[in-house]
């Protein structure tokens, strides 16, 4: 029941409720599916779950589908490879849309993400940010439409 009325909340006011950690609000927008298969696999939820607070750069399920089957089967496969790619995508903190600026952010991953924001658009390496501030109880979603990788 609790699921049910956090999803009923989450699809009318998109994360205006704090009732959720970073993972659990993923879950029920519904949108997240990949990124969850592949946190659980990486071994990421405890530390998504943890008191963060984290800003997470979170790819839909169509931005992992972007990237062939055969190569992301291999990816949730591999934890190493896996971990790198995820934590690349958090930025220690809780930065809402109003306080990014464009440059450089450097991630959980240790390598930085690129910023830019133009004619109202902002993005984080070459993935579009399509909505922002997604609250959780310990951080804030920003989705993208790519999964970015590090280099």
């Amino acid at each position: 029941m609790k699921k049910i009325l956090l999803a009923a909340a989450f699809g009318m006011a998109f994360g205006a409720a704090n009732a959720a950690d970073i993972v659990d609000t993923a879950k029920a927008a519904g949108s997240f599916n990949t990124l969850v298969t592949a946190v659980q696999a990486a071994g990421l939820v405890d530390t998504l779950k943890g008191p963060g607070p984290f800003t997470v750069f979170a790819p839909t399920d169509e931005a992992f589908a972007k990237i062939p089957k055969a190569k992301l089967d291999a990816l949730l496969k591999d934890k190493a490879a896996l971990t790198k790619i995820l934590t690349y995508h958090v930025v220690p903190g809780k930065v809402m849309a109003a306080d990014v600026k464009p440059g450089k952010v450097k991630t959980v991953e240790g390598e930085s993400l690129t910023v830019t924001a133009k004619d109202g658009k902002v993005m984080v390496d070459k993935a579009h940010v399509t909505k922002t501030d997604i609250a959780a109880d310990n951080g804030v979603i920003h989705v993208i439409d790519t999964v970015v990788m590090p280099k």
